[in-house]
């Protein structure tokens, strides 16, 4: 039988560096959810269960990937989370409804009954005053203790916040402020140019290949990529399959690395061979 519908979900929205998460603990016990859903992580009672934060990846990209739980593994170890313990309260913080319901579709949970803007909990002084915390210093709040965070978190930990009220679990009120390895304003769009001159230099670097005589990326959706290349190679001590499949690993390594996005496939062809 699926206890999927069972469970009782609601969203917290707002804008990025609005005071989300600073917020998050004390707006979940109003709605009565006991875990909640934050940039990757999965919070009870002040403590991470299960998930990866989107703020310890390397980019910016990579970042929304996790938030969005769009790797395989990551998501998988959330729905088996919430499979095994039952029903129960969650809490989904979005930067909007979208995104949110979108999150709630992925793990397979019930749309939110409830949606919590955060300016029906923070003034405008006070989401101006977040606002300008983050795009000024960059500090993002994750809702869970400064331990916790140093086991889970690659970036950079700034200092503590500690917000009290009415709780059997001091722990809930702890907060910590951290400085993610990315830093960013805005969106990011990376041009086929620029995918399609990575994927050369990386080709062009590898030894036994002598230039790229055609290249073409293709864009599946919008974290997905497949590349074909026709090279020409020279004669070594590799054979021309060997070369062909060092080319094909170095670039699927590389492409994923510097941009976050997944490669679907990638198609090596040996176009020609310098003498």
């Amino acid at each position: 039988m699926d206890r999927r519908s069972d469970y009782q979900t609601s969203a917290f929205v707002g804008s990025a560096g609005t005071g989300k998460s600073q917020r998050a603990q004390l707006v979940a016990s109003l709605v009565d959810a006991d875990h909640i859903i934050d940039d990757g992580l999965v919070v009870h009672k002040g403590s991470i269960v299960c998930g990866k934060s989107a703020k310890s990846e390397r980019n910016q990209i990579s970042a929304i990937r996790r938030a969005l739980f769009e790797f395989d593994d990551h998501r998988q170890e959330v729905v088996d989370y919430f499979n095994n313990i039952g029903p129960c309260g969650i809490m989904v913080i979005a930067t909007s409804e979208g995104m949110a319901a979108r999150i709630l579709r992925k793990l397979g949970l019930p749309p939110a009954s409830q949606v919590i803007h955060i300016e029906d909990v923070a003034t405008p002084e006070e989401i101006l005053k977040a606002q300008r915390e983050r795009y000024s210093k960059g500090q993002h709040v994750i809702p869970v203790s400064h331990v916790l965070v140093r086991k889970n978190f690659a970036g950079k930990l700034v200092g503590q916040l500690r917000v009290f009220w009415r709780s059997k679990e001091k722990s809930e009120g702890e907060k910590t402020i951290v400085r993610p390895p990315f830093s960013f304003k805005g969106d990011v769009h990376i041009e086929k140019e620029a995918l399609e001159e990575l994927a050369s230099f990386i080709a062009t670097g590898t030894p036994q290949v002598a230039s790229i005589k055609k290249i073409e990326i293709n864009t599946h959706d919008e974290a997905a990529l497949s590349v074909d290349l026709d090279i020409v190679a020279t004669l070594g001590n590799k054979k021309l399959e060997e070369v062909a499949n060092l080319v094909r690993q170095r670039t699927a390594v590389s492409m994923r690395y510097f941009t976050g996005l997944d490669v679907k496939r990638i198609s090596v062809k040996i176009a020609g061979v310098e003498i």
